[in-house]
């Protein structure tokens, strides 16, 4: 049996994405690393400049941030949570929002 096997340098992704962020006019920039439409998981490496946000929207499933680097702030209803460098945010079932409080770089993983 034929196993395929693939890796890929999320720090490498990362420093390619927050590079490309920091020179966009919306300060921001994803790729999804695996999964997408026929993937019932997807994750996706999302890179946000200093003060860029992800505005308030709705959740897409059951889904984790993972914080490669730097610090964010999720909100959601009025509640609010710092993630660092190598923490884990679960995100609430709720609208929610995302903000960069420094060059960030993040890991979504979505499962629908």
């Amino acid at each position: 049996m034929f196993v395929l096997m693939e890796k890929f340098s999320l720090d490498a992704i990362a420093r390619e994405q927050l590079a490309k962020a920091v020179a966009l006019p919306a300060q921001r920039c994803a790729s999804t690393v695996y999964g997408g439409h026929e993937h019932k998981l997807r994750q996706t490496l999302i890179a946000l400049a200093a003060g860029a946000s992800l505005s308030e929207h709705e959740n897409p499933g059951e889904a984790t941030l993972i914080v490669l680097g730097g610090r964010v702030k999720l909100e959601a209803s009025n509640a609010s949570w710092e993630g660092r460098t190598g923490d884990l945010l679960v995100i609430p079932q709720s609208r929610h929002a995302l903000h960069a409080l420094e060059n960030s770089t993040v890991l979504l993983t979505v499962v629908k």
